[in-house]
């Protein structure tokens, strides 16, 4: 029987859910705390209790992630047409999970290779132990006016392909956590020369293509896999991620059952439902979803230009400014406006110090380095968030203006009547340590060889960081967030990593996967 065509004001999954939510059924199976109603005695489960009305399992009417032949079928359909895939997959272990699943569908054999940014999510690592394959890094382009590395340039990917053409493929990121990115088509038309996948980890990204404003998709650009995590910049709740697929480099049958192994066998409904909440939400009304967004970015960037001390990271200012373009052009085209990144132009407040001075008046940033502080907006931002972090900023430049360097001479950026000299585009000092800019290769590594055998006590030993140079680690350091390995086990760590060590361990930030948490020490391998 031929199936009725899916609108998009519909959303199958959150409707039989919301059905099911108010439904008088008794609930014979999972899970056990039965709408909620196990909380009764306590008062309720407070204002997680509609959520666990609508918590439910593969019954009649709910279908099957792993096999889905209904609404979530249809949810996922609908989630493919809005994106502009051929295929869409939901995921409710991130971007993470997908990250997972897409290499090793492309890597099916210990010891394949695998073209990699370097610089990428330690999901990516992980996927690659979990492969047992081996990584070329790319080294990725860097941004002069900033410090920020972006992505590798198309050149670097084909001289990396054509001395490794056993490849089974290429995965970059893009955006980077500061919303910068760079022009994908070229990198796609060079893989596909080769007739290899471009994967790209499109985490912060899923916005991207859906407004005039934004840059383009990742799969508008050419890429093969693209995952993007929903929950971060569109409306779906935390966890929930999609994983796209075009093109016919890619087993989607083995891919169908990697996402299978690397999710679980009992996913949470109200995460999938968010996913088909959030696609409607877009696919409805489409670019007229960001319209509120967008005016609460553009109501606080009028706001800085009165607060001449904060300046806002955007590659236009490049060009505005007269600056040679270039490699420098070619490394940071594009710019997320949902991610505005600020900075102390005076250089008397880290990003470190901002965040903090920012949370103590309620304004609650994503991530700081030692320059800069990421502030996230979306579709649910809104102008009083705007007045709010304007408010803070204000005060904030007042607690410190009697306290600035008296190194700087007037520049540019001086504003007429005001007391702080400010310094010029060209006379400011950028950051010389961003936890994002984590790559020690020239242009491509030798193969790296990735494995989840653990290491030998034996075989390792801690050493202050101080004195850590030129020996290889044994351990993962992972700055947190945004969750990018500064190194990996077995990397050499350079000068310039041990000083970048101490740097974080100054700084107070949080790092995953080490075991000394203050970061005083670092593990590696016995001499």
């Amino acid at each position: 029987m031929k199936r009725e065509k899916l609108q998009k004001e519909h959303a199958p999954l959150y409707e039989a859910l919301y059905e099911y939510k108010n439904s008088r059924q008794a609930s014979f199976h999972v899970p056990g705390h039965k709408k909620g109603r196990a909380y009764a005695p306590e008062g309720g489960a407070g204002f997680l209790e509609q959520v666990m009305e609508a918590d439910v399992t593969e019954i009649t009417g709910t279908d099957d992630l792993h096999h889905p032949e209904g609404v979530i079928r249809d949810a996922q359909q609908l989630a493919a047409e809005c994106f502009g895939a051929e295929e869409s997959f939901f995921l409710v272990g991130g971007s993470t999970s997908g990250n997972l699943a897409m290499i090793l569908t492309v890597c099916t054999k210990p010891g394949d290779l695998l073209l990699v940014q370097r610089n990428v999510h330690k999901s990516v690592l992980n996927g690659l132990m979990l492969a047992g394959a081996e990584a070329v890094f790319l080294q990725p382009q860097l941004d002069e006016s900033s410090g920020l590395l972006t992505a590798p340039a198309p050149e670097k990917v084909a001289a990396a392909l054509a001395s490794y053409p056993e490849a089974r493929g290429v995965l970059v990121t893009m955006p980077n956590y500061y919303g910068m990115g760079t022009d994908l088509a070229p990198i796609a038309e060079v893989c596909h020369r080769h007739d290899v996948p471009l994967l790209v980890d499109e985490a912060h990204g899923a916005h991207y293509g859906q407004h005039p404003l934004l840059p383009a998709s990742a799969l508008a650009s050419g890429a093969d896999v693209v995952v993007q995590s929903t929950h971060k910049m569109l409306a779906a709740l935390t966890m929930g991620a999609m994983l796209h697929v075009q093109g016919p480099r890619v087993n989607r049958g083995l891919l169908r059952q990697r996402l299978a192994m690397v999710q679980s066998s009992s996913p949470s409904y109200p995460v999938m439902g968010s996913l088909d909440l959030a696609r409607r939400l877009l696919h409805v009304q489409g670019a007229e979803a960001f319209t509120a967004g967008l005016a609460a970015v553009e109501a606080l960037q009028r706001g800085l230009a009165e607060l001449p001390r904060f300046g806002l990271l955007q590659p236009q200012a490049r060009q505005q400014e007269g600056l040679a373009a270039g490699s420098a052009a070619a490394a940071y085209t594009a710019q997320d406006p949902f991610k505005v990144v600020i900075y102390d132009r005076t250089g008397g407040l880290s990003g470190y110090e901002l965040q903090r001075r920012l949370e103590a008046r309620g304004c609650i940033p994503e991530m700081s380095d030692d320059r800069y502080v990421v502030l996230l907006y979306s579709l649910g931002s809104t102008e009083e968030d705007t007045c709010h972090l304007l408010e803070a900023l204000t005060h904030i430049g007042i607690e410190k203006a009697d306290a600035q360097p008296a190194s700087f001479s007037t520049g540019a950026d001086a504003s007429p009547g005001h007391s702080i000299a400010y310094p010029s585009e060209a006379e400011k000092t950028f950051v010389e340590f961003s936890t994002w800019n984590n790559s020690h290769t020239s242009h491509f590594s030798k193969p790296v060889r990735f494995s989840l055998t653990p290491l030998d006590p034996d075989e390792i030993e801690a050493v202050p960081v101080q004195v850590s140079a030129g020996r290889r680690a044994a351990e993962m350091v992972i700055p947190y967030p945004p969750g990018i390995p500064m190194l990996y086990p077995g990397e050499p760590i350079t000068a310039a990593a041990a000083v970048h060590l101490q740097q974080l361990a100054q700084a107070g930030a949080k790092c995953q996967g080490v075991q000394d948490p203050k970061l005083e020490t670092i593990l590696v391998y016995k001499e």
